[in-house]
């Protein structure tokens, strides 16, 4: 009798334990439905027609129906006619409200630099760093224009600081064309929020190395820079790799500058720049920077490749300036560009552009550096402000046709600085 109530009290146990689970399973094929209707929902949201559902949000419909104008015009051809350049594919907000010739009010300055879809993830530490406005122009390739297009779209989407500044900018080869990505429910359903979105693009990490796109694909590195540099109002824009940071804080003090000092039309603002190991935190401050420096974490950019090209910049005096590692942003010393200089700086928006005729490795910055001390240019070092790019840069991480391309510029280099003579007669530098 009394192993029969015990038996009795087991099978109810047991029942209930089934029902449970049986209620668990149920509760969790809810969810994932549900969560499927989410997925539909946001893909839908993103990138379907202008239906019912998105009836209730005007404002990201207005932006995917300027999205589609835009690739709808087909983009305009550069001076080559080998690319096809799509200017202003996402407008950020301050872009957006800023009236054409109007002053940019708080906003003096821009950040403009250029990537492949396989370094876009930078943009995510870029702007903790720099929260000022800032345009990325955005080299693509094959079934990369499509994957490019859609994800500056779910990026503008879904993250409020890049909705509010960030302006993207699309180059591909002239006999590709960049469509709205309507028909990828597969690639993009998945979208929900801002670090999805920066998820998605980590796994197109790395994809290439450095400019081996693949193919004869030549990456226009100063077309590049051109059209994110075209794509801002302000008066002053800071022109960089997007795998490189400022130190903090930048803006807010170079305008401060600004206001203490009236600038020389002829005057450009360097950063002294600087590469640091890959595991260590980007420095934020001149003291951080500083400290890293004295150990050897720290070092000046291109040192063990070409430690020529950012010598003049006179490190040591930089690192030992008495008084100057905190406190106001000034101008701590002037110098006149030497070769083979290849300075990073904030130049008034009316410097010359970028020759476009270098494109891959070699010359393309040290030629617009050039240009600028023929047209008159001095440049003036600041006094704590400065870039750094993630990682050292060793000579066995470089694409196998490195050197090839290196010679083709130099080439180009030397006919470049022949037009120099030509197109400032009266300039008694040469470079």
């Amino acid at each position: 009798m009394h192993f029969s109530k015990k038996c009795s009290v087991f099978k109810v146990v047991l029942s209930a334990l089934l029902i449970v689970a049986l209620l668990q399973l149920i509760y969790l094929s809810f969810l994932s439905k549900l969560h499927g209707r989410q997925q539909r929902y946001r893909y839908s949201e993103l990138f379907g027609g202008a239906g019912k559902r998105n009836a209730h949000l005007p404002e990201k419909n207005t932006r995917k129906e300027r999205l589609k104008y835009s690739l709808s015009t087909g983009g305009i051809f550069d001076g080559s006619g080998q690319y096809r350049v799509y200017k202003n594919l996402i407008k950020s907000e301050f872009s957006t409200n800023q009236k054409p010739g109007a002053d940019a009010g708080a906003h003096q300055i821009a950040l403009a630099t250029h990537t492949t879809i396989n370094n876009l993830h930078h943009l995510d530490s870029l702007l903790e760093r720099w929260q000022y406005p800032l345009s990325v122009a955005i080299f693509a390739h094959g079934q990369d224009v499509k994957f490019a297009t859609a994800l500056v779209y779910a990026l503008s989407m879904f993250c409020p600081q890049i909705q509010a500044l960030v302006d993207f900018h699309l180059v591909c080869h002239s006999g590709e064309m960049a469509n709205f990505p309507e028909q990828d429910r597969e690639q993009f359903a998945g979208l929900e929020d801002c670090g999805g979105v920066f998820a998605k693009l980590e796994t197109h990490r790395d994809k290439y190395q450095n400019y081996a796109i693949g193919g004869n694909v030549s990456y226009p590195n100063n077309l590049l820079r051109n059209v994110a540099r075209g794509g801002t109002d302000t008066a002053y824009i800071l022109v960089i790799d997007i795998d490189m940071v400022p130190s903090a804080d930048l803006p807010r003090q170079f305008q401060a500058l600004l206001k203490r000092r009236e600038p020389a039309s002829d005057e450009v603002f360097v950063l002294p720049a600087f590469e640091i190991r890959h595991a260590r935190k980007m420095p934020a401050s001149k003291s951080e920077l500083v400290q890293l420096y004295q150990v050897g974490e720290v070092r000046p950019f291109y040192e063990e490749l070409c430690p020529r090209c950012q010598a003049p910049t006179n490190f040591s005096r930089w690192v030992n300036l008495h008084g100057q590692t905190s406190g106001e942003l000034e101008v701590a010393y002037t110098l006149t560009w030497v070769d083979p200089w290849e300075p990073f700086y904030i130049g008034p928006r009316t410097v010359p552009l970028y020759d476009e005729s270098f494109r891959q490795y070699g010359f393309n910055r040290i030629s617009q550096a050039c240009e600028l001390h023929v047209a008159g240019y001095r440049f003036s070092v600041l006094s704590s402000a400065f870039v750094v790019h993630r990682g050292f840069k060793v000579a066995g991480e470089f694409h196998k046709r490195k050197d090839e391309e290196n010679r083709r510029n130099r080439m180009l280099f030397r006919s470049f600085k022949e037009g120099l003579k030509s197109k400032y007669p009266a300039s008694p530098r040469r470079c």
